[in-house]
């Protein structure tokens, strides 16, 4: 009888490190799985074997959690601006929880299900119909019995508090995430008062992802983590943030950017960089570390690297990678076979090699959030008018 692992709570509460996995949506966008746009998860029943093949990779590479490939996964989201699927929300779902199963049981990962913020929201549904969409996903996630839910990629404070109250009643731990910044969410609700709330709420485990780079995650998660010591509670905090910079972001993060979503890898950050990030989070305390859109494999790897003193062992796919740059010793060229230390990896400058192009982009800050006209979602393809107006707006700002 194999081991019975141990529990996400009980995991956070004796202190140990827990390492996320990565991006699914743009990873599988970029291999040809996942639709920019709807940018929904119809790839765990089209094409199981991709999204299998990504868990894999990302567990072997050190992380302990498998998180179900249920973003954007609710029947709102699933059926929004003309999208026509063949399968279910429920489907989607299931099929999500199986493959992440599976995958966690080849390895010491737990199995969490997600789910996110929904158009019924930003089209201001009643609080009654937004929880009914959480309700039915999280029903799959009980029957499939994950080990743990999260709610993640919240841009409004309010949408993520009943989230969380949803998925409480479910009976499993639960993690709730926003994607905001130092700045608050888009009603200007600072990280402080958000953790507070989502605490509250009855989240046990709560941070930040998606939206912003590393560093700027790391620091909205400290002002959280500061909100919920002054209120005198007690949580667990994790952030799972982009591999891209966003020095450049406003409010809304790098949805604002004139490079999203098809312009953003000269954004990357490297392997070398992941190292610094994953070293900051957890000196400010935070202990599930991993990440969001972009992240790759490789990137996971840097971070279970990192933490490798910590943890007490190095992830299975370091086998093929020499310690901050140490297979290098065996390169052919004299000059790549002197880059194999540390000091050189960490103190490079990369270069993007466009010479004609800027180091820093203008973010479009249109400044609409939930209650706006623009924002209001319909189940109709997006018209050819409206995209005219939409077209004429973007070259007036």
């Amino acid at each position: 009888m194999a081991p019975v692992k141990k529990g996400i709570l009980e995991r956070l509460n004796a202190g140990e490190v827990v390492i996320g996995d990565g991006g699914f949506v743009f990873a599988l966008e970029k291999r040809g799985y996942v639709k920019a746009g709807p940018w929904t998860p119809e790839a765990t029943v089209t094409h199981p074997e991709a999204v299998r093949q990504l868990h894999r990779e990302f567990l072997r590479a050190g992380a302990n959690v498998m998180q179900t490939f249920t973003f954007y996964a609710s029947d709102d989201k699933l059926e929004n601006r003309g999208q026509s699927l063949k399968y279910t929300g429920a489907q989607i779902n299931e099929a999500a929880c199986d493959l992440a199963k599976e995958v966690a049981s080849e390895g010491d990962a737990l199995v969490a299900g997600g789910v996110c913020q929904t158009p019924s929201y930003l089209s201001c549904k009643s609080e009654t119909e937004v929880k009914a969409i959480f309700k039915k996903q999280m029903e799959v996630f009980i029957k499939k019995n994950v080990d743990f839910l999260i709610a993640e990629y919240f841009e409004h404070v309010e949408e993520a508090e009943w989230a969380v109250q949803v998925l409480k009643t479910g009976g499993k731990p639960v993690a709730a995430s926003m994607c905001i910044g130092p700045e608050g969410d888009m009603h200007g609700v600072s990280p402080a008062e958000c953790a507070v709330r989502l605490v509250k709420a009855g989240a046990d485990i709560i941070g930040i992802n998606c939206h912003f780079d590393p560093m700027t995650c790391v620091q909205a998660v400290k002002m959280m983590k500061e909100g919920v010591e002054k209120a005198g509670l007690k949580a667990h905090y994790m952030v799972q943030p982009l591999a891209y910079h966003t020095p450049d972001c406003s409010c809304q993060g790098f949805i604002d950017l004139p490079e999203f979503p098809f312009g953003l890898e000269p954004r990357i950050l490297t392997r070398w960089d992941m190292h610094k990030y994953a070293r900051e989070a957890y000196n400010v305390g935070i202990r599930y570390i991993g990440g969001c859109c972009g992240f790759e494999p490789y990137h996971i790897r840097a971070v279970a690297e990192e933490l490798a003193p910590e943890r007490g062992f190095l992830p299975d796919a370091s086998e093929k990678h020499g310690n901050w740059g140490a297979g290098l010793e065996m390169h052919t060229k004299p000059w790549v076979r002197a880059r194999a230390r540390r000091d050189y990896w960490e103190n490079l400058k990369p270069a993007s090699g466009r010479p004609q192009c800027p180091s820093l982009s203008t973010p479009d800050g249109w400044g609409v959030t939930k209650g706006h006209n623009d924002l209001m979602q319909q189940k109709e393809a997006t018209s050819q008018d409206q995209l005219k107006q939409l077209f004429d707006r973007s070259k007036s700002h």
